[in-house]
């Protein structure tokens, strides 16, 4: 709902005094235009108790400015008037804002539909879908603002100005040193014919000024934020037409708005300040109001505005990072919104199943990547297994880690490994940690103390010797079963069980203290070295390579804290 709380006339044109109104509702506004020739007797609205009533569908629109990248305010904006069309079985529509000709480029427009695309949040209308109220790119709906700011200018309800740009900047000053507010004080408007003429004759440049009251208020209701007012003598009359013949944001926004019928307009709080220019101008060219709806901003985890200075900030940079489309959603969907239950997980689906609007919070939603990366681990673990496998699969052959993207070894690892993968770009990591051998770094760590003082060194001489009588292998030829009656004979004969027997095993096999399940990871090392899976450059130690650095400790010098090892290259090497 809007409305105009006016305590004064609504305008005045030349001498003619127009009719009073005390409370003038904007929505819908009913307009009665008596005309006679350039001068008009009075304009005046009739009062709707059905504010904001809409019939017909429910039609939304996304309108970025192709700029820049994405940024994931902007794609949560997106998403929230996605998931509202899609509840209602209403229309999505994108519309390019490309009006700063200066800095809008193609480029950063196909970065954006290709952003919005992976993200699976598909438009009924817009550039490559086309449809019946287009064209979608302001830079192309040039003929329709002029056309509409000279309706504007026959009403009365613009005028031209012939200021200066030093006189805008003198009266900026004067209002500075009265401490006023920065507003046009309103020199043509009231200009006769004839002084408009001789400017015309002359040739000087002029913009489209709309008329503001100088009294009185505007009334909002926001689907969001509930009721928002502004009082009209802030704003001043404000231009809608560049002296260049270039149209200003909020006349494009609202013409767009009124005559692509869209019913609701979801959109950051940054732009609530813009609502009162533009239901100015819906009342005066008769527009039929659409309901608001202002998203709260993303914060950083200071509650700053969220910026490049917190880290990565573009949808583009969380794609290149490993992210999924689908947690990306999930996550943004509740920065801001929840569904009044404790899940937290939702599908892009299920999110179109649960939205309203009237859950949306008003407060800012802090972005706290912990959390995101920890909801993209859910997602990615919920993929099914053949496309899990195929995407971590790839990953580890494009860079190097393996030489084959799929076969049991790749399946076998990434069931054991997935638990530590969140990030499809973590599947690196983990894997390389697995295959890898930091035997000295963790027999000289602190940590590592207490299970060498536990006699270490005889466990280790009697694993080289299993080792060496093919026991070892032998195990890990049958696989599970047999590796596990290994390690309980091998128990058995040291008289050690639980910590005590698994603990030294995991240093001496796999050189480290804490990792997967040790039976698995040894059965996948024992098949990378029999396969010729894993790239040795990758950081890959063989079995047989272990057993060998293993041979070099000095458990005296060990003993004493004095260097025990070569290192793992020079080892290998």
């Amino acid at each position: 709902m809007a409305s105009i709380v006016a305590g004064t006339p609504w305008m005045r044109i030349g001498r003619m005094t127009m009719t009073t109104t005390t409370k003038l509702d904007l929505a819908p506004p009913v307009l009665r235009l008596y005309r006679s020739r350039r001068r008009f007797s009075s304009v005046s609205a009739s009062l709707s108790t059905n504010s904001n009533k809409l019939d017909g569908e429910v039609r939304v629109r996304f309108a970025p400015s192709p700029t820049g990248n994405l940024h994931v305010g902007g794609a949560r904006t997106a998403l929230f008037n996605y998931l509202f069309a899609r509840s209602k079985g209403g229309k999505f529509v994108l519309r390019i804002e490309d009006t700063d000709l200066e800095r809008s480029t193609r480029e950063s427009e196909e970065a954006v539909l290709q952003d919005l695309t992976w993200l699976g949040l598909d438009w009924d209308e817009g550039p490559g879908v086309g449809g019946d109220y287009g064209p979608y790119r302001q830079s192309e709906r040039n003929s329709l603002y002029k056309q509409y700011a000279e309706k504007l200018l026959e009403s009365g309800h613009v005028y031209r100005c012939f200021c200066s740009s030093e006189e805008l900047e003198k009266m900026k000053e004067i209002a500075k040193l009265k401490q006023l507010p920065p507003v046009y004080a309103g020199k043509w408007a009231s200009a006769t014919d004839a002084e408009v003429q001789e400017e015309l004759e002359k040739g000087t440049p002029y913009t489209y000024r709309f008329r503001v009251p100088k009294q009185g208020s505007l009334k909002i209701s926001d689907l969001i934020r509930g009721e928002v007012s502004w009082n009209l003598d802030t704003l001043g009359d404000f231009v809608i037409m560049r002296s260049n013949g270039q149209p200003v944001y909020n006349f494009c926004v609202t013409v767009d708005d009124a005559t692509m019928a869209i019913s609701h307009v979801i959109r950051a709080e940054e732009h609530l300040p813009n609502t009162l220019r533009q239901a100015l101008i819906y009342k005066a060219l008769g527009f039929t109001m659409p309901y608001f709806a202002h998203v709260s901003l993303i914060l950083a985890p200071d509650r700053s505005k969220l910026s490049k200075r917190h880290g990565a900030t573009s949808v583009g940079q969380y794609r290149e990072m490993g992210y999924l489309p689908q947690g990306m959603v999930n996550y943004l969907a509740l920065l801001g919104w929840g569904d009044g239950t404790e899940n937290e997980f939702f599908t892009l689906e299920q999110l179109v199943e649960k939205f309203s609007i009237d859950r949306v919070n008003k407060s800012g939603a802090v972005f706290d990547s912990t959390k995101l990366r920890w909801m993209n681990g859910q997602h990615l673990r919920a993929l099914p297994s053949e496309k899990m496998t195929k995407l971590i699969g790839e990953r580890w052959k494009s860079t190097g880690i393996l030489t084959e993207s799929e076969g049991p070894f790749v399946d076998e690892a990434i069931q054991l490994l997935k638990d530590g993968i969140e990030l499809v770009t973590d599947s690196d990591k983990v894997l390389s940690n697995l295959l890898s051998y930091p035997l000295h770094a963790t027999l000289t760590s602190t940590e590592c103390k207490a299970v060498i003082e536990d006699k270490l060194s005889e466990v280790a001489a009697t694993l080289l010797a299993a080792f060496d009588g093919g026991e070892i292998l032998g195990a890990l030829e049958e696989g599970s079963a047999g590796w596990q009656k290994w390690v309980k004979s091998f128990g058995k004969a040291q008289k050690r069980k639980g910590k005590s027997l698994f603990m030294p095993l995991r240093v001496l096999l796999t050189g480290k203290l804490h990792g997967p399940d040790m039976g698995s990871s040894m059965i996948l090392i024992h098949k990378a070295g029999t396969l010729g899976i894993a790239d040795p450059q990758a950081g890959f130690v063989s079995l047989k390579e272990r057993f060998e650095m293993l041979r070099q400790v000095d458990w005296e010098a060990l003993n004493k804290d004095q260097p025990i090892l070569e290192s793992t290259a020079a080892v290998s090497s």
